[in-house]
């Protein structure tokens, strides 16, 4: 099975995407604020950081060799607008940078991650 990193894990989609994960015998990491760990299921590994600043967790990514972005507003809508660019764009964004950082230091290929 594969190892997979997921930023958001303690919210809405990742608190029940983990135990999925888990039952399939993957390897879990789960990007956490300081003091979120508890939030987590048993089994799956927590990464302190920000999910704003893939520098701060790019070089946990490895081994995992899939990443989940999961870091959103709650129920977006047009008046959230701000909070989209604030959030969900930045952290899909450091997401991105993590998982290209990650890769290219890793002995995988990085080819899949391209630039649109």
């Amino acid at each position: 099975m594969g190892d997979v990193f997921i930023t958001g894990g303690t919210g809405y989609l990742g608190r029940h995407l983990i135990p999925a994960l888990l039952e399939r015998r993957h390897q879990v990491r789960a990007l956490v604020r300081a003091g979120s760990e508890g939030k987590l299921p048993p089994g799956c590994m927590p990464v302190r950081g920000d999910a704003l600043d893939a520098e701060s967790y790019a070089l946990a990514v490895p081994p995992c060799d899939t990443l989940v972005q999961l870091v959103g507003v709650p129920k977006p809508s047009p008046r959230k607008a701000q909070k989209f660019r604030d959030i969900d764009f930045k952290s899909g964004m450091a997401a991105v940078m993590a998982a290209r950082q990650a890769f290219a230091t890793s002995s995988r290929s990085a080819s899949h991650i391209r630039r649109r």
